[in-house]
């Protein structure tokens, strides 16, 4: 059995260590481009502009907003008429989705600098395409994580609490997603097994949430830096993608799939479904009670949704759950493979138990 895994070229997070990308982009090159979001031109100017000052001619370029063939073609326009020998992606997920798409089309290192910690994307070999309007085009994979990630812990701290919490829920479902490919052999985002490494990896990433998770929440919530904080934003943003795009994909996330198709939920986050179909994973595949009252102790703890209607579906139909069903159950979806078949009726009973038992817990309180 061949066992793949795949991880970033470096790892950089720490309070300021933005102020040290310049020394990391010159290790890479003397010249490039660099793609800002709204955030990050808007209040990160200044200070990516004298990092990048010592590292030799960088030019600023603002995302569009939108990871559209289109944009990413106009970078790549700009990269070549800046003779770019470095691209580097500073703001939110889709905007560093382009830089590494840009950074793919003309053979070049990229560096993601995200400035929340809201998803394990920042790590991943994979762009998400869509249309100009946002709709949902292709998965671009690419042949190799980013060079360097860089985070600091300052600015994620900075940022509304909601996205960091949203984050924690998405790595949550690491290690219960990567446990049910362990058994079944099934393929990662390479294809191929995870090894043990990356199982391993998921497991820490579930006892740094259970650990610091809460104190990470309040010091996010105050806008300061603690060593929970730091600890969870790298469970958030490192081995949780080391962990996903390693040891792989199960249930959790075929069921947010599934979500999405309503739209209700769409004005939730990412992590916030991602929450619902950990619960929903859980009660699927038969885990021991202990565990189910750990995890929703925790998501409760924190604020992360436990019920249908935490995620606008309060008044959700048994028809409504069958399109989310049928979309987590279709071929090629990651919901097969867990060690048994399943069936659209078992990811409804598993959805609508999550929900009653979160139901239940708002009723009576939490112990946590």
């Amino acid at each position: 059995m061949l066992k793949t895994a795949i991880f970033p070229g470096r790892y950089v997070q720490g309070e300021g260590a933005l102020d040290h990308l310049g020394s990391e982009a010159a290790k890479l090159g003397d010249s490039g481009l660099a793609i800002l979001d709204e955030f990050a031109m808007e209040n990160l100017k200044s200070r990516i502009e004298a990092t990048l000052k010592g590292a030799g001619s960088y030019t600023l370029s603002k995302f569009g907003g939108e990871c559209s063939d289109e944009e990413i073609n106009l970078h790549i326009d700009e990269a070549k008429a800046s003779s770019a020998k470095v691209i580097i992606g500073i703001g939110g997920g889709k905007g560093l989705d382009v830089a590494k798409a840009v950074a793919h089309n003309l053979g070049l290192p990229v560096i993601n600098v995200p400035t929340l910690a809201s998803t394990d994307a920042p790590t991943s070999a994979l762009s998400v395409i869509y249309t100009p309007s946002g709709e949902f085009d292709r998965y671009m994979v690419l042949p190799r994580n980013p060079n360097v990630i860089l985070v600091d812990s300052k600015i994620i701290a900075e940022a509304p609490v909601r996205f960091f919490k949203a984050g924690i829920a998405d790595a949550l479902a690491t290690y219960f997603e990567a446990e049910d490919c362990r058994p079944t052999q099934a393929s990662n985002m390479t294809g191929n097994t995870g090894p043990m490494t990356a199982h391993g990896l998921a497991k820490l990433c579930y006892n740094v949430l259970l650990e610091d998770g809460v104190s990470a929440c309040t010091a996010c919530s105050q806008g300061v830096v603690v060593p929970a904080l730091d600890n969870v934003i790298e469970a958030n943003t490192l081995l949780s993608g080391l962990g996903f795009e390693s040891g792989g994909l199960a249930a959790a996330h075929a069921i947010h799939n599934g979500l999405t198709m309503l739209d209700e939920t769409h004005h939730y986050y990412h992590g916030e479904k991602v929450s619902i179909g950990v619960l929903s994973q859980l009660w699927l595949t038969g885990r021991p009670r202990s565990l189910i009252d750990e995890v929703y102790e925790f998501c409760r703890a924190i604020g992360l949704p436990t019920t249908l209607k935490e995620i606008g579906l309060e008044k959700v139909t048994d028809e409504q759950l069958k399109v989310v069903a049928d979309r987590a159950c279709e071929d090629g979806e990651t919901i097969h493979n867990t060690s048994f078949a399943v069936t659209p009726d078992m990811v409804i009973a598993a959805i609508k138990v999550a929900d009653a038992e979160g139901q239940r817990l708002n009723e009576v309180g939490s112990n946590y």
